[in-house]
């Protein structure tokens, strides 16, 4: 009776969400700064800017720092805080939005197509409720907090983000940073609450690879003649895309680091080659390489559709050489118009399609277009090598 009412259970698209659980969701909950399904998206993006950015522009301008010679880099020109509570932040927060819409009809296809075979339903619901536990999981965040405040701020932000000269945050003399107001601020709130924001997506993401590993242990019944080419999981695909405010994100964030040391330190967009190449390389891998998982079962599926549509056209063939060209056929039965031939088409057209079948569930174009979104952030440095006016003439004499 319990195996019933669990298969009826799952009969019903799943709740599956990254995004609704954990203490974070449940505070902004309890502040009516969320609803349950992430409302109130306006109301958490000004508290977020009044938490991070705004404290900071008024301990700069109480200090002197936010404009004028009194530093090097005062506040207002500070391109890297800017992109990064400004443009970054928010996108962060917009992501949640739009990988919980997505979220939940994506996991539910697994049903709906039919790919979960009824035997292995109960192993479904377990890869659904491991992912959900570990969402809702209060060490992982307090983890998080603490590898903020251990490691975030301390080594990572003040090895590869902070300048060492005369900021509107510190005043580098002696070799060590002096922290002003603005700067204790930044380092104990705003740098804090924003790496905190971001290390929970990275922990997102690895639940997500979690479940998909453990989707992909089960036998999916996959359809190798699928249009998608993708085995019937092209729709994994959907999810992908959802993740594009989030490399944005990242790219808003990197972009404000190169800018300040290419203004401020003398850097050039070239020295940042190697930087250029690791954001790529580890947002697909957060984002598209969980999808390689399934590479064996679709492979498997690959071939298990060559031989069998293999084995039916050959069967099909034969049977049509002998009606039509060995004379098979009854008597005055006319070739013109014969159902025969469209269906040696349609035959040709399903063999094609499985022979076309990829190994992952996602295409090339799909790849570039979430290198083209991490990257565009960055495009306007290029105007710190090739004046802009330089930069339209090559450009016109391209395409003109």
């Amino acid at each position: 009776m319990k195996s019933e009412l669990a298969g009826s259970a799952l009969a019903e698209p799943p709740d599956f969400s990254l995004i609704l659980g954990g203490p974070l969701y449940q505070l902004l909950r309890r502040t009516h700064l969320s609803g349950d399904a992430l409302e109130l998206m306006t109301r958490r993006l000004i508290v977020a800017s009044v938490l991070t950015w705004l404290p900071l522009l008024v301990l700069s301008v109480v200090e002197g720092h936010a404009w004028g010679d009194s530093v090097k880099i005062p506040f207002l020109f500070d391109v890297d805080v800017h992109a990064r509570f400004l443009l970054a932040l928010p996108l962060f927060m917009l992501a949640e939005i739009v990988v919980h819409q997505r979220m939940r009809p994506v996991v539910a296809q697994f049903l709906k197509r039919g790919l979960v075979p009824d035997a292995a339903r109960a192993q479904f619901e377990a890869a659904i409720s491991n992912a959900l536990r570990l969402r809702n999981s209060i060490v992982a965040e307090v983890l998080l907090i603490a590898f903020v405040y251990g490691i975030g701020v301390l080594v990572v932000w003040r090895n590869h983000a902070a300048i060492d000269v005369a900021t509107w945050y510190a005043d580098s003399g002696g070799g060590q940073l002096q922290p002003t107001w603005a700067g204790w601020w930044l380092g104990l709130v705003s740098l804090p609450v924003f790496q905190f924001i971001l290390l929970r997506w990275y922990f997102r993401l690895v639940i997500w690879a979690r479940f998909l590993w453990q989707v992909s242990r089960i036998d999916l019944q996959l359809m190798p003649a699928h249009p998608d080419r993708a085995g019937s999981l092209g729709f994994l695909s959907v999810i992908t895309q959802a993740f594009a405010p989030l490399l944005a994100g990242q790219g808003f964030m990197l972009a404000g680091v190169m800018a300040n040391k290419i203004f401020y330190a003398g850097a050039k967009l070239i020295d940042f080659k190697m930087e250029l190449v690791a954001i790529i390389l580890v947002m697909l891998f957060f984002v598209v390489a969980p999808l390689l998982v399934f590479v064996p079962l679709m492979a498997r599926s690959k071939r298990t559709g060559l031989s069998e549509y293999g084995g039916l056209a050959q069967r099909y063939v034969r049977e049509f050489h002998q009606k039509w060209v060995r004379g098979g056929a009854p008597s005055g039965e006319p070739l013109l118009g014969s159902a025969d031939i469209q269906s040696l088409a349609d035959m040709d057209n399903s063999f094609d399609v499985v022979k076309g079948m990829k190994l992952v569930p996602f295409g090339k174009d799909m790849l570039v277009q979430l290198v083209v979104i991490t990257l565009l952030p960055i495009a306007p440095l290029v105007l710190t090598m090739i004046p802009l006016a330089q930069l339209l003439d090559r450009f016109l004499g391209l395409v003109m």
